[in-house]
């Protein structure tokens, strides 16, 4: 019976990279297969055509090496079962490891978002404090009085306990809806007292 190693030069090593070749292509199509399974919208285009290259290179690199040696089809063949059986077993553990730190660091993208513009917002708010011409012309900015100044305050103590937490924890969800409702009460407070948005926007 003929052998790899008798029939090709360097048979074994052509063994061991057809080896790796399958291993891989196995187990990135079965990844991909199952990731785009996992997907909202199901992707069945993507399944097939992630099956379809997989297969494309594994028949090949099976059927081929087994015309020249039995022996090595059949151990190329059980090698690409066997990836392909703990490639679907670990493939979800993987693509949720994935999702995991894909969220992650998107809530830090959102958070350090959110401190830019908690900061932008404190501010604006800072300027009818300390600016006497602001502090002259729009009194009602610091009136508690005024139920959307009162409203504005509420927001801001509200944006800054959850941003001490944040700080702190590291893990406060309620800080990022808590930055845009204090920046939507600025912005209410300000049309109450009647400045004029854009202008106070650009200065």
């Amino acid at each position: 019976m003929p052998s790899l190693s008798g029939s090709f030069p360097l048979g074994m090593w052509q063994l061991a990279a057809l080896a790796v070749l399958v291993v891989c292509a196995v187990a990135g199509s079965v990844y991909l297969a199952r990731k785009h399974l996992n997907d909202d919208t199901g992707l069945p285009d993507a399944v097939f055509w992630d099956s379809f290259a997989g297969l494309a290179v594994v028949v090949p690199a099976v059927i081929l090496p087994s015309l020249a040696s039995p022996w090595a089809g059949m151990m190329l063949g059980l090698l690409a079962a066997g990836t392909a059986v703990a490639a679907y077993r670990l493939a979800p553990g993987l693509i949720s490891r994935q999702g995991a730190r894909r969220t992650s660091r998107e809530a830090v993208t959102a958070d350090e978002a959110a401190a830019a513009l908690h900061r932008r917002v404190l501010e604006r708010w800072q300027r009818y404090e300390l600016d006497p011409g602001y502090c002259i012309d729009f009194p009602a900015m610091s009136d508690p009085r005024q139920p959307e100044t009162a409203a504005l305050i509420k927001a801001m103590k509200a944006a800054e306990r959850l941003s001490a937490g944040h700080r702190r924890d590291g893990n406060d969800a309620g800080y990022v809806p808590a930055v845009r409702r204090l920046e939507q009460a600025l912005a209410e407070a300000e049309r109450a007292a009647g400045v004029n948005l854009n202008a106070s926007l650009l200065s």
